[in-house]
């Protein structure tokens, strides 16, 4: 499997998402690295086994043991931390912010990979996990490590699409399914 066989999968209506994945799979604002992370971590984030299953196979062979490792680290703790940081953020109770999270977080402190890729790929799963003030602290963190603007907007575009083409796969599935039963 590979992207190519993603956008194959693709019904008509979701046509713009297989011109999205054509450009972003060569996104120039980004290395190959932080292309393929965000690819990858998004694709865990939006947890739909195709799409995970396609993009790993296109990207575990470009990406160090090291990165795939980071990657994949960054869906994982991205898929706590976003929870339990919209729940602080939404909650109206202020004392959940003043309380220490003690939750273990001890790959972000040493991701295995530059820090700038590995907040660019936890950027991108807050982003499709909708955590705002995850967010806003993953985007400041690379505006520090000096990522320019283009290339946080890319990391973001390439969740965007991977999530939207896990949605549509998702929508087939259960649309073909349901078609199935009723026949």
């Amino acid at each position: 499997m590979s992207i190519e066989s993603l956008k194959q999968k693709l019904p008509g209506y979701a046509k713009d998402l297989k011109l999205n994945l054509s450009s972003l799979s060569t996104e120039a604002a980004l290395t190959q690295q932080q292309r393929d992370g965000a690819f990858l971590a998004s694709a865990i984030a939006s947890r739909n086994a195709t799409v995970t299953a396609a993009i790993l196979a296109e990207t575990e062979s470009r990406l160090t043991p090291e990165a795939l490792e980071a990657a994949k680290a960054a869906a994982a703790i991205m898929a706590m931390n976003n929870i339990y940081y919209r729940f602080v953020h939404l909650s109206s109770n202020e004392d959940y912010g003043k309380l220490p999270a003690r939750l273990r977080m001890n790959v972000i402190g040493k991701p295995g990979v530059e820090k700038v890729d590995f907040e660019l790929w936890s950027l991108a799963v807050s982003a499709v996990n909708g955590c705002g003030m995850c967010v806003d602290s993953h985007e400041h963190e690379l505006r520090k490590g000096g990522m320019p603007t283009e290339a946080i907007q890319a990391a973001v575009r390439i969740a965007s699409v991977v999530h939207a083409v896990a949605t549509v796969l998702d929508a087939e599935e259960a649309t073909t399914g349901a078609a199935r039963a009723a026949a």
